[in-house]
């Protein structure tokens, strides 16, 4: 499955020939502070949704800045979860977030940390955070380093669960950054979760 501009760079979810995954019709359509404006509603960028087996709900995330002076990458992400919050269910989130809670502004109400919280309604959370029993914001293992640089280190790819996921976690690991960093400016995350919760019973 593949979200993008064009062929050569966007978002794409690859399975193994095991796996069946479908697209989810889930609206990437956000009309809430363009109305009183009169003007047309945006399209977020980009989210690709899908089931995984027609039980698990997958979401791929690569937010962008969408030419939105305002509501740029974690406010993109914001505003797909305030359209698709209802059909969240045994849900993994993963991908390029662009954001970590360091970079929290005071006078917005879409930060990272506002965006964590309302996740955490749904009961959906951080596998990183839970694994490594850290804070948001003072992650140890960086996922992303600017230019390639390893004097340049940031947090800001994730994976996000609902509660069936993380009582199923079983190791979390980040890529090998001397390995990795010479082929992206960005560390996989893997997460290998107990086969009987799999089943999602």
């Amino acid at each position: 499955m593949w979200i993008g501009d064009n062929r050569h760079k966007g978002l794409g979810i690859f399975a193994a020939e095991h796996l069946q995954i479908e697209p989810l019709d889930w609206s990437n359509v956000y009309k809430g502070h363009t109305e009183s404006y009169s003007l047309p509603a945006q399209t977020v960028k980009y989210f690709l949704p899908c089931a995984v087996n027609k039980s698990i709900q997958l979401l791929g995330v690569w937010t962008h800045q969408n030419n939105s002076p305002t509501f740029g990458y974690i406010g993109q992400l914001w505003k797909y979860l305030q359209v698709n919050k209802q059909p969240l269910k045994k849900v993994l989130i993963a991908g390029d977030f662009n954001s970590n809670t360091i970079w929290d502004a005071r006078d917005r109400w879409w930060n990272h940390s506002d965006v964590v919280r309302e996740l955490q309604e749904l009961e959906i959370e951080s596998l990183y955070h839970k694994y490594f029993e850290e804070e948001q914001g003072k992650e140890s293992k960086p996922t992303f380093f600017l230019h390639r640089k390893p004097q340049k280190p940031y947090h800001i790819d994730y994976v996000f669960g609902s509660r069936v996921f993380s009582r199923a976690l079983t190791q979390l690991e980040i890529g090998n950054q001397e390995q990795w960093l010479k082929i992206s400016d960005h560390l996989p995350l893997t997460c290998e979760f107990a086969a009987e919760e799999r089943k999602l019973r």
